[in-house]
């Protein structure tokens, strides 16, 4: 496959083909995390302008699907019905349920295509479970909340539901203990739930998501072609970002990804380790195609 030439007028498909200043993703149903900050903890009990880390209640953060079962129906996060069979969503409660559609970690794929399908596959319902981790429409504390979805008996003999273990950690160290772990076994970070936030649309200052790494999105907006071991495949992929931050991405793909590259305007998602004083991203790398803005 050539690329010649495909990489040029890329300032004038930066504008054209980024999707970030016309799209909302963005519910305003749903209450949204924040990135963790090491900085505001400081475990000292005489400390108090700082957080303490055991006021949090810790769980794993799960590579699904984010869904909002509001009582009748199963909704992606911008509101979007699922097309769960009938099986999965008869035998849920009339209380609505915060939580991710989810197979296994490494499995976003395989749960994106069973999800977003239109004519629900009943065999490959199968193997998707609803990880319950709040109640909406509960105004206690997230603990109290949690006691409760733990105590239902309703809901924890539903086959494909599991409610979300959370845990206290004791300290920073014992977090970052937690996060090495789960990185070796392929996680995809931790989140950090206040024990007395409340439920609250949008982004939360007590609801936070802890990685070892960043991701984000960006637009495809052009290519530069490989050489040696790459020639006549794609070398990188130009993007932007929804700061309008324009880079290549070289890293992170399989040789069926530079034989049949993402096409132009496509959204994808890089994974990276903090930015440059310029804000790019450094050791960007490719992870996969997003399937669709709105789930």
């Amino acid at each position: 496959m050539k690329l010649s030439k495909l990489s040029i007028a890329i300032a004038l498909t930066s504008t054209v083909f980024n999707p970030f200043y016309s799209h909302n993703a963005n519910s305003n149903t749903l209450m949204q995390a924040k990135h963790f900050d090491q900085a505001n903890f400081l475990d000292s009990p005489t400390l108090k302008t700082r957080e303490d880390i055991t006021e949090y209640l810790v769980s794993e953060k799960l590579d699904g699907i984010r869904a909002y079962w509001n009582g009748k129906a199963l909704l992606t996060r911008s509101g979007k019905t699922i097309h769960a069979p009938n099986w999965f969503t008869g035998s849920l409660p009339n209380t609505a349920l915060d939580g991710e559609l989810w197979i296994a970690r490494g499995k976003f794929q395989q749960v994106a295509q069973t999800v977003l399908d239109h004519k629900p596959n009943d065999d490959e319902w199968r193997s998707i479970k609803f990880m319950v981790f709040d109640l909406p429409s509960n105004s206690a504390p997230f603990e109290h909340r949690y006691q409760q979805l733990l105590n239902d008996i309703n809901l924890t003999q539903i086959a494909h539901v599991s409610i979300v273990q959370q845990k206290v950690v004791t300290d920073i160290t014992a977090l970052e203990m937690q996060l090495k772990l789960l990185d070796e076994s392929n996680g995809e970070g931790l989140m950090l739930h206040h024990r007395h936030n409340g439920y609250h649309p949008g982004r939360s200052d007590q609801l936070l998501k802890l990685k070892s790494y960043q991701d984000a999105e960006a637009t495809v907006i052009g290519y530069t072609e490989g050489n040696g071991k790459f020639d006549n495949k794609m070398g990188a992929l130009w993007v932007v970002t929804p700061d309008d931050i324009t880079f290549k991405i070289g890293s992170g793909f399989k040789d069926f990804d530079r034989e049949n590259p993402p096409a132009v305007g496509t959204t994808i998602l890089f994974r990276y380790n903090g930015v440059t004083n310029s804000g790019i991203p450094r050791f960007a790398r490719f992870i996969r195609i997003r399937d669709d803005l709105d789930i």
